[in-house]
């Protein structure tokens, strides 16, 4: 079991905490395994803020995996790399990520899909399959 010594912030917690428990086991693992840190920024929105984000042109649909199931809960998490001191969207951070969360996904029977393999890509979107995690 590799682990590093990168714990999630309280803000990082504060968005986790509204997402599907099998996504949270899935980024508390990848954190464990990555080898760069990470914060997660986003996980359930409200509709305004997902309308928002809409006009802001930062989203695209009203049907996001980040709105609420019936419980209450995302099914989506956003993250960004965090690097030498501060958040950094570099492309190769992406995919040490990316790569930290496939492993942690297939270790925990847990299926995941990334925006960063979209046609529009969405380097920080992370979400529970649509096919196993419907709404």
């Amino acid at each position: 079991m590799t682990t590093n010594n990168y714990a999630l912030s309280s803000r990082s917690l504060a968005h986790l905490s509204g997402c599907k428990p099998d996504l949270v086991l899935v980024v508390n693992r990848a954190l464990e395994i990555v080898r760069v840190d990470f914060s997660v920024v986003d996980g359930v929105r409200t509709v305004a803020e997902q309308e928002q984000n809409i006009k802001n042109g930062v989203s695209w649909t009203m049907d996001s995996r980040h709105l609420p199931g019936k419980d209450g809960l995302s099914f989506a998490a956003d993250i960004y790399p965090y690097y030498n001191g501060s958040t950094d969207h570099s492309v190769w951070l992406y995919g040490k990520i990316a790569k930290a969360m496939f492993k942690a996904a297939i270790e925990l029977n847990v299926d995941i899909e990334w925006g960063g393999f979209w046609k529009t890509p969405d380097m920080p979107h992370w979400q529970l399959s649509k096919q196993n995690y419907p709404k």
